[in-house]
């Protein structure tokens, strides 16, 4: 038996009923669906079309794993039987750690309670999005063209002021989005997040309270994009004139809620 230390940090266990049930199904799934695959097996062999241990072994291995359920079967092979049972004992032993995950911290318990490691622990998927967000989708962090470390520095505090700026438009700019403005506090840390009754009605309608189309941020970027201004010249000689296009609802909105005005001229 492996015994393991860790020094200085809490262990806290969960079990989400949830996940434990999810699991149990898909394991009741997989184990069917590699039976089925089987059956034509154990038919072959029961109406002595196939013979041999050795040759109903080949048969059986290529196909008992397929869905990584081997380790819940018995099987039991002569030279004119094939028998497959399923390992109760084995099945009972995995369900019984089924929805069960444990969080290592190294948080005081004075700062945080178990529950609060829960949650700390969950909000992580924002910061993977807002990562992702910072590398790929939105501002391209990588790759890297700079060659002095300066340089590098710069380039990363540069993304990193624009993935903050990011941060601050998503959840100003919700209204305009299918964000969840107003999440539901969970009771208990480990179930599910869930949506509000509005952020339900905003995604099936895909209209906004205002009336506004609703979009998702990457989407609105996209239509902010179209406002555009064009240098218009009245006449061969006639001056320029700066003219900005006629901006849709959701444009206005959405300079509305970042409370400020659509400028007329670059600064």
């Amino acid at each position: 038996m492996a015994v393991y230390n860790y020094p200085g940090e809490r262990l806290v266990a969960c079990r989400n009923p949830f996940l434990a049930d999810q699991r149990a199904r898909k394991r009741g799934e997989l184990l069917a669906a590699t039976e089925n695959l089987l059956a034509p097996v154990v038919a072959a062999v029961n109406a002595h079309r196939l013979s041999g241990a050795d040759r109903i072994g080949l048969k059986v291995g290529k196909i008992i794993n397929s869905y990584k359920m081997a380790k819940h079967l018995q099987v039991t092979i002569t030279d004119t039987t094939l028998h497959i049972t399923r390992n109760t004992s084995q099945i009972a032993a995995e369900a019984a750690l089924d929805g069960i995950y444990v969080l290592r911290t190294t948080v005081a318990a004075e700062e945080l309670d178990p529950a609060g490691v829960v949650t700390a622990y969950k909000s992580l998927a924002n910061v993977e999005r807002d990562f992702r967000s910072l590398k790929v989708d939105d501002l391209d962090l990588r790759p890297i063209f700079h060659r002095l470390e300066d340089r590098v520095r710069a380039h990363v505090l540069i993304c990193m002021l624009a993935g903050y700026l990011t941060w601050h438009l998503r959840k100003t700019l919700a209204p305009l989005t299918y964000t969840d403005q107003h999440p539901p506090t969970p009771t208990d840390p480990v179930a599910p997040a869930t949506r509000s009754t509005s952020a339900t009605r905003k995604a099936s309608s895909r209209i906004a309270e205002d009336g506004q189309p609703v979009r998702s941020f990457r989407g609105l970027l996209d239509h902010l994009a179209t406002l555009t201004r064009n240098n218009i010249q009245y006449g061969p000689d006639g001056p320029v004139v700066p003219t900005l296009a006629v901006p849709t609802p959701s444009q206005r909105r959405a300079f509305e809620l970042l409370n400020t005005t659509i400028p007329l001229k670059l600064k």
